[in-house]
């Protein structure tokens, strides 16, 4: 019988660091770093002494700017073990959406590397904090940004302004532990640990405060549901952003004490020889990297006997994927289904499913919580077999939206159910299945996109009138991002123009894939827009002009 629990992650950590202080925690297999659950620990203590001696303490907003690098974890947990929040950040946003989290977190810290082949995030932190270049390190005045504090550097170059992660280790090994313990002390399993943004259909993105309870106790249901167990080695190549990867795949390990080898940018070689070295024996993927390393040129040189489970998720998962994925990566698949608010999991297949129930379906309900497929209309619960609204009630539920109770009461009603804005259909056997979506959001390849965010930044580009974003189905990502365009009177716009101008602005994954020249938008009797016609009509135009879906 399952129990939920009130340990905070540094009491998780801790736990395993006294149980079993010699066995391997965090592993990269391609550069041989490996870190025991007491060499992590200790490690985790002097960062979070650092971060205090540069002025964080609980309730601190520390955002985390990196891809899956070594100290990733590091930074999450100092900042857990003294109640300081921290704030992922999506290693593709771009500087305006930098700009927009920094400010709407109110962040003190920013901590980063040195970005990606598209963005050198040391440049941006400099257009966005041009003071940097001029002030001392832990001195920073920023005008446009007052109460962000510091810019840290994960790893150990140097830059104008800012710390370095081996400064901040220095820092700690060197700073009295009397205010560390006493903050150690202070934190509870209901505070706010983790602060992760996302978008609404209306508005910019949100950030959703996540607590300890809540992600603790989904990560090791999770693993549960899987028979995850000491012995497991789970093979990390989704980002740590995610909830997919700080929450499925990271709190299962740090419940279950089990390995975590990390890949740092997901690569389908690195993944599948890190599986093959470490013997790992569990791999989660959104269905684009299972693809990706099932059609890789030296798939056949792996030995994946070892693998026994994972989790494909983030996406539609076509059913001859799955079936392939078990019969040549020997893994059972499960499948979780939820949202960011929802810490994420609400339902999720077991590894002993049937193959039917865990090709077809999102599972049943995690344990402690309570789904209930609910009439969009009237709030009442539809009978089995009835499409409606996917809402649960739970631990798992978030603690709302970072100053924001407005939108927390458009998704949480009164009775405390959290509305996800998906619809699904409950089977007699207590199963669900997606069918569709109330919102709009465009789930690409896992990533949530979300319209009216591109919508308003196409908005000023000169010659448009209006514009409309739908997603277009697509067999690769699951969909694409397509731009419904009214050109004003005489404008001339051409679709590599369109893209052309968000090109370096928004994430490019945001980018739409996808341009229509349209004259009209299909609308309702009272003049409401449809965009699920946007879509069929999406499918239409294609047709027309020739263009493959892919």
């Amino acid at each position: 019988m399952y129990q939920l629990s009130e340990r905070t992650l540094g009491d998780w950590l801790e736990h395993w660091a006294q149980t079993t202080p010699d066995k391997e925690y965090i592993v990269y297999s391609d550069r041989d770093l490996r870190f025991t659950w007491k060499q992590f620990n200790e490690r985790v203590d002097d960062m979070a002494r650092g971060l205090i001696a540069i002025g964080v303490t609980k309730g601190t907003h520390v955002g985390l700017w990196a891809q899956n690098v070594p100290d990733w974890l590091t930074f999450l947990y100092a900042c857990a073990k003294i109640g300081a929040v921290c704030i992922t950040v999506n290693t593709n946003y771009k500087q305006n959406e930098l700009e927009y989290l920094c400010k709407d977190s109110d962040m003190h810290t920013l901590c980063l590397t040195d970005g990606t082949w598209e963005s050198n995030y040391v440049d941006m932190a400099y257009t966005m904090l041009p003071e940097l270049r001029e002030c001392q390190r832990g001195h920073l005045e920023s005008k446009r940004f007052p109460k962000l504090k510091n810019v840290v550097y994960i790893g150990q170059e140097k830059f104008r302004g800012m710390y370095n992660t081996a400064e901040i280790l220095l820092l700690g090994e060197n700073t009295e532990d009397d205010e560390f313990q006493r903050l150690r002390k202070s934190v509870n399993c209901h505070d706010v640990v983790n602060m992760q943004y996302t978008s609404g259909t209306t508005g910019f993105p949100k950030g959703v405060m996540l607590t300890h309870y809540n992600i603790a106790n989904d990560g090791f249901l999770t693993g549960e549901h899987m028979k995850f167990t000491q012995d497991d080695k789970l093979c990390v190549c989704v980002p740590l952003f995610h909830c997919f990867g700080v929450v499925l795949a990271t709190m299962n390990c740090l419940t279950h004490g089990c390995t975590e080898v990390v890949v740092e940018r997901f690569d389908p070689l690195v993944t599948l020889a890190s599986v093959h070295k470490e013997r790992c024996t569990a791999l989660y993927g959104v269905p684009t990297m299972f693809i990706a390393e099932l059609n890789h040129p030296m798939f056949d040189m792996f030995d994946l006997s070892c693998l026994r489970t994972g989790i494909m998720a983030g996406s539609l998962c076509p059913i001859e994927l799955m079936r392939k994925v078990e019969e040549k990566m020997y893994l059972h698949v499960t499948s979780v289904y939820g949202l960011t608010e929802s810490s994420p999991g609400m339902s999720q297949t077991r590894i002993d499913d049937p193959d039917e129930v865990r090709y077809t379906t999102v599972g049943r309900d995690y344990e402690f919580v309570d789904v209930k497929v609910l009439d969009p209309e009237t709030n009442k619960e539809v009978p089995v077999g009835t499409q409606g609204e996917m809402c649960c009630k739970g631990f798992n539920v978030m603690k709302g939206y970072y100053k924001n109770p407005q939108a927390t009461a458009e998704v949480i009603d009164e009775n405390g159910y959290l509305h996800s804005g998906d619809l699904g259909i409950m089977d007699e056997n207590g199963n669900y299945r997606i069918t569709g979506r109330i919102k709009d959001m465009i789930i690409r390849g896992g990533e949530n996109i979300y319209p009216r965010e591109i919508e308003e930044f196409l908005y000023h580009l000169p010659g448009v009138r209006d514009v409309q974003v739908a997603g277009v189905p697509s067999k690769k990502y699951g969909e694409e991002v397509g731009a419904f365009i009214i050109l004003d009177e005489g404008a001339k716009l051409t679709e590599e123009e369109v893209r052309d101008w968000c090109r370096g602005k928004i994430a490019r994954y945001k980018i739409p894939k996808y341009v229509f020249f349209v004259k009209e938008y299909p609308l309702t009797g009272s003049g409401k827009i449809q965009k699920f016609k946007l879509r069929e009509l999406s499918l239409k135009l294609c047709e027309e002009q020739g263009i493959e879906v892919i």
